[in-house]
């Protein structure tokens, strides 16, 4: 009991003196790992990513990621310096690159390293669209998401340790290990996956607005995701994602906001532009 409880405390100082502040919510935030270590490391990764692949340069397509990708960091950073931030994107290093691949995706890595694929971009369709999902993996990055999925993942193996520890019955061992696995997938890291993506849509939808691009399309984004996946995904409480009537409906209800507040930067006009 006396391991168990020194293990416990340990976790608990560890987990209260590791925290950064989320600046678009002002919610304390677990960060087990600092962005010293986890930026650099991510950037090594994106480089070796790139090695790997085929990257697209010098379109139209590849000109216009980039191009969607600046506004909405200049976005960010005039939205974060009006609410007291100023400074906090010293260490970020932006990069959008087009990659030749047909997944229906894109990503943005801690620190701001960018990949859009290929097969997006026939979903996304217009440029508009582009920045909703460009402003969605930005929100991301802006909000530690990375560093907290990877510091939740500690705490969930810490849990595990612990129970390992403190149960000597190997029978009851397995049983624990079973519930748990199960358990803090379903009941913890899965809501918490999914309250990322929710906070990166209202996020990113902000940033989309901001930028000058009409926040309406993002709803009808998902629209066209949910029509190219041919209804095929799991139950919301088994997905990382919300479903994508969820989405639609949240997006769709958050728009006007998103209008009111890149108001706020003297956006009054919305850009789409038309298909390409």
């Amino acid at each position: 009991m006396k391991l168990k409880s020194a293990i416990l405390t340990v976790v608990t100082l560890t987990m209260f003196f590791s925290c950064s502040t989320n600046p678009f919510t002002g919610s304390k935030t677990l960060a087990l790992v600092p962005n010293s270590q986890l930026f650099p490391t991510a950037f090594a990764q994106y480089n070796d990513f790139l090695g790997e692949h085929k990257v697209i340069k010098g379109t139209k397509d590849a000109e216009m990621i980039t191009r969607v990708g600046q506004r909405i960091a200049v976005a960010a950073e005039r939205w974060l310096n009006a609410n007291g931030y100023q400074g906090y994107l010293t260490d970020y290093k932006w990069e959008y690159n087009l990659v030749n691949d047909e997944q229906v995706n894109a990503w943005c890595m801690p620190g701001g390293k960018i990949v859009f694929y290929t097969g997006i971009l026939p979903v996304a369709e217009n440029e508009a669209a582009i920045a909703a999902i460009m402003g969605h993996e930005v929100a991301h990055a802006l909000a530690n998401h990375g560093q907290q999925r990877m510091s939740a993942g500690l705490v969930q193996q810490a849990g595990a340790v612990v129970g390992n520890i403190a149960i000597k019955d190997e029978n009851t061992k397995n049983i624990f290990n079973q519930a748990y696995g199960v358990g803090s997938q379903v009941g913890v890291m899965l809501p918490f996956s999914r309250g990322h993506e929710t906070e990166a849509d209202k996020i990113g939808l902000y940033l989309t607005a901001i930028a000058g691009y009409n926040p309406d399309e993002a709803a009808n984004l998902w629209r066209r995701m949910a029509k190219a996946s041919g209804g095929q995904a799991p139950p919301e409480f088994l997905s990382t994602h919300p479903a994508n009537q969820t989405r639609i409906n949240e997006l769709t209800q958050l728009a006007p906001a998103a209008k009111a507040e890149a108001k706020k930067f003297g956006v009054t006009s919305f850009r789409v532009t038309n298909k390409f």
